[in-house]
């Protein structure tokens, strides 16, 4: 059972808090992505619960697999707690003027409270905070400290390559792998895969598999910057703790594939290119493709890469790009999306490809430690 915590709920009728309006909207921006598609069943999982006290406020949403909080200061006159639906109290704080908001309990009604701002006045009914579902603790499981950037550029540097069907729903998730003294994260359709690791300090009996699913990615993505943040991992359970936020998540069940069994690091020809001009043709090349003929043939040789496209309703497209090649020649079929995408997501000027021949699959990488491996296709 998990341990839970509600933060202090005194006499809600007493409750009374000032703070800026920006500080209000970012607070409830935050919070955000803890409203599900439940909250349409549960009015309780619509709303916000936030709680005063020692100068602080923190506002918290969930939807049970989701949890948000966010944490800011504020003036508290009085402690107390409610909840508030969280669209509109967002809608109503966001066009409020730029000065101090303040919120009281309505006297005359538990779950409700007063709001001025400036010559503005309203009266919002909410939920009691006693309704609101109990929170879980970061205790227990595995913990690990990192900074939040390098998380950060771990996920957006793999996530896309995730699948977006649910035939094997645990490919939609991302893996986050605490092994080998570091931190990898993987995410695979089946037909490519995308991998980063980075070097971490924690005792090997902390070892453990994290399945993150698509919408908790997204959230962090948003939400991290920068900082030391650390992550807890237990069972069904991830909590992610960085600056002002709180964010769990359950787990994704099910095996996820044993990628060292597919990933290999080298290949035998090695392609230097310019990362900025290869997105360009791979553009220009893409918007010759059709959802029928979405494959494009790319040959290697003479330090220049060659692509085409053929399609009925396009007939053909060609463009080149100048490469550090002196290899064989190689010719192969990708689809330009799958290549395309892993580059607008690296920041080098300069990125490898690895092929060991037509029909193998190919291997991306940059200057850091991620990887790429894309399946060639067969037409």
């Amino acid at each position: 059972m998990l341990k839970t915590e509600r933060g202090l709920q005194p006499n809600v009728r007493a409750m009374k808090f000032k703070l800026h309006q920006s500080t209000f909207l970012e607070a409830l921006k935050s919070v955000q992505g803890g409203i599900g598609s439940r909250s349409a069943n549960m009015p309780i999982l619509s709303n916000v619960l936030i709680e005063a006290n020692d100068e602080t406020l923190v506002f918290t949403t969930t939807d049970f697999d989701v949890t948000v909080r966010f944490s800011c200061k504020a003036e508290v006159v009085e402690p107390g707690s409610i909840t508030l639906p969280l669209k509109r109290l967002t809608s109503i704080v966001g066009v409020l003027s730029d000065q101090v908001v303040e919120i009281a309990s309505d006297p005359k009604q538990d779950g409700a409270i007063r709001m001025t701002c400036g010559s503005y006045r309203s009266k919002i009914t909410g939920i009691p905070a006693k309704e609101f579902p109990p929170i879980a603790k970061p205790e227990g499981g595995s913990t690990f400290k990192l900074d939040q950037a390098i998380f950060k550029e771990s996920l957006r540097k793999t996530a896309y390559a995730a699948a977006v069907d649910d035939s094997r729903p645990v490919l939609m998730g991302v893996l986050l792998s605490f092994a080998d003294g570091k931190l990898t994260t993987v995410a695979t359709d089946g037909r490519r895969l995308a991998l980063f690791w980075t070097e971490l300090d924690f005792p090997e009996g902390q070892n453990c598999n994290a399945v993150l699913p698509a919408r908790a990615v997204k959230e962090l993505l948003r939400s991290l910057t920068t900082g030391e943040m650390k992550i807890t991992v237990k069972e069904t359970q991830a909590i992610f703790e960085f600056g002002d936020h709180f964010f769990s998540t359950t787990l994704m069940s099910g095996q996820y594939p044993d990628y060292k069994q597919v990933v290999f690091t080298d290949c035998e020809n090695k392609i230097k290119v310019n990362r900025e001009e290869l997105i360009a043709v791979l553009q220009r090349i893409s918007v010759s493709t059709t959802p029928t003929t979405n494959a494009m043939r790319l040959t290697f040789e003479n330090n220049l890469l060659t692509i085409a496209v053929t399609s009925p309703d396009v007939d053909e497209a060609t463009d080149t790009v100048t490469i550090k090649y002196d290899g064989p020649s190689i010719t192969t079929i990708f689809n330009p999306e799958f290549m395309l995408v892993p580059l607008t997501n690296l920041t080098s000027d300069e990125i490898t490809i690895e092929l060991n021949n037509a029909s193998s699959p190919g291997l991306i990488k940059d200057e850091t430690t991620f990887l790429y491996l894309i399946m060639p296709l067969r037409v």
